[in-house]
């Protein structure tokens, strides 16, 4: 680990979600403290110099959906979090969100105590937790409220999928985002119809289909797009703003354009996976790298699917990106090798994100720097209430920098990823944009190569509720738009017996 506390990154360009410009960044403390052309730092012994002439200067990207350790399926995902967090350095990201996840019936604050646990002494960089809510009484009510108030936690997630495991149904879906409104979260959805999967699944299973293929048929496109409805629908009706994870086909991001475009407050994920391949994957002859593939919801075997994606998100009907890293080894996969539903569910993505979007979102011309930024940092910062700590490079800020070099190249492998995995779904993908240099909390942690990072040199990061970016509008809609009864003579006529 590098253990300079100044560096001066000088010559390049720096690239905001707003904004480019040339200029030079001085960092002291963990923190940016100047910016501006042909800084001369006013105590220059023991400022380390890194020249960024030609190259980008952007904001560390945030990865707003991981599962690193996650006990799924009766094991364990292979990357833990010192693993998944070298991993994401490595590619130019600078902060993870996870997911603590609650069994039906335990408790909220027990899960987030223990994912803590498991994520203070191993994380190389910054980190925070979203909540799941798998289940619904007065206590997870209450547990809800100690989480927003004293534990920095404005983001709760419910399942729609994963029958009798983790999901919840419309009753609950419309009490925990009634709560979520009242403590100023972000409810967060995985949308997909459980109750059709399920059935689905019986349906593959009786005619034989028992390989990958099976996990993607029993689970259409058309099932997360009903979800994704129905989650708008209710987030809609109580007026609270909603986040929908891992979008992975035309038919969920047209949803919720379309309901973007008539004003909800609904931003959509979609992930590193989805932006770049495709489930024709599933119908692989060698059974284990159609496995690696099996996640949910699935690819999709359209495919200009992915391309389709990035324009939205280009365009800005959908928000942000994040990878939904959960990795499973291939003999953890096998579990599944007569069964499509017992192959644990999850893929790679936190390390080659970045540059997997570049190649696909910029270097194609799809999108600009700006955006790139916006969709891989800033916007998430604004939407789970970090910026402009996070997700921008100004006075003031977090000093989670990446100088980036656009026009390199890497071909993406198993054989050189800093995943614990043994598999990658990128395998052989070239891409132009790599990152030269990771520095986390003002140190050089990924140069050269090379990761230097430490295990508990990130923190985790506490979220203030009601986001501006997200609340704004939904106080102003309460202001303006509550349900008036009206004033009439009461009815004084006939009123017929049921007797």
């Amino acid at each position: 680990m590098d253990s300079q506390n100044k560096i001066l990154i000088r010559g390049g360009k720096v690239v905001n979600d707003d904004c480019s410009f040339l200029a030079d960044v001085y960092i002291e403390d963990g923190v940016v403290k100047d910016i501006g052309i042909n800084l001369r730092p006013a105590k220059p012994e023991g400022v380390r110099v890194l020249d960024a002439s030609g190259k980008l200067v952007i904001p560390g990207g945030i990865d707003t959906h991981t599962h690193f350790q996650f006990p799924f399926m009766g094991l364990v995902s292979i990357d833990d979090f010192h693993q998944g967090t070298k991993a994401a350095v490595a590619g130019g990201t600078t902060m993870i969100i996870d997911f603590a996840v609650p069994r039906k019936g335990c408790s909220l604050i027990e899960a987030y105590d223990t994912w803590r646990s498991w994520a203070d002494p191993k994380v190389c960089c910054d980190y925070t937790l979203h909540v799941a809510v798998t289940w619904w009484s007065d206590k997870v009510k209450e547990e809800m409220g100690v989480l927003a108030k004293e534990k920095g936690v404005n983001s709760f997630k419910m399942f729609m999928a994963y029958k009798d495991v983790y999901m919840v149904h419309d009753s609950e879906l419309y009490a925990s985002f009634s709560r979520c409104k009242e403590l100023g979260a972000i409810a967060m959805v995985h949308a997909e119809n459980g109750d059709l999967i399920a059935e689905g699944a019986k349906k593959m299973l009786s005619m034989g289909i028992t390989g990958p293929e099976g996990h993607e048929m029993c689970r259409p496109e058309e099932v997360e797009a009903e979800a994704t409805q129905r989650a708008i629908t209710i987030s809609s009706l109580v007026n609270c703003p909603l986040f929908v994870v891992h979008v992975m086909s035309k038919s969920s991001a047209k949803v919720i354009a379309h309901a973007r475009r008539e004003g909800k407050v609904v931003f959509g994920e979609p992930i590193a996976a989805s932006l770049s391949i495709d489930g024709t994957h599933y119908w692989h002859k060698d059974w284990s790298h159609a496995a690696a593939h099996v996640m949910g919801p699935p690819l999709r075997p359209d495919p200009s699917t992915p391309e389709y994606l990035m324009r939205l998100l280009a365009n800005g009907d959908l928000s942000v990106t994040g990878t939904d890293n959960c990795t499973f080894s291939t003999c953890q996969k096998a579990l599944g090798k007569d069964d499509f539903t017992k192959i644990p569910n999850g893929l790679n993505g936190v390390e080659d994100r970045m540059s997997v979007i570049w190649e696909k979102g910029v270097h194609s011309g799809i999108m600009d720097e700006n955006r790139f930024v916006a969709i891989t940092s800033a916007v998430a910062a604004k939407i789970f209430n970090l910026y402009p700590r996070k997700g921008r490079i100004a006075k003031g800020s977090d000093a989670d920098i990446v100088i980036w070099d656009p026009e390199a190249t890497r071909i993406i492998s198993a054989k050189t990823h800093h995943h614990a995995v043994n598999t990658n779904v990128f395998e052989g993908m070239i891409c132009h944009g790599v990152p030269l240099v990771t520095i986390s909390r003002g140190k050089v942690v990924f140069e050269k190569g090379i990761v230097h990072a430490i295990a508990g040199h990130g923190k985790y990061i506490p979220r203030e509720p009601f986001s501006d970016y997200v609340y704004k509008r939904i106080q102003q809609r309460d202001r303006v738009c509550q349900s008036v009864a009206v004033q009439r003579e009461p009815y004084k006529g006939e009123v017929i017996s049921t007797s």
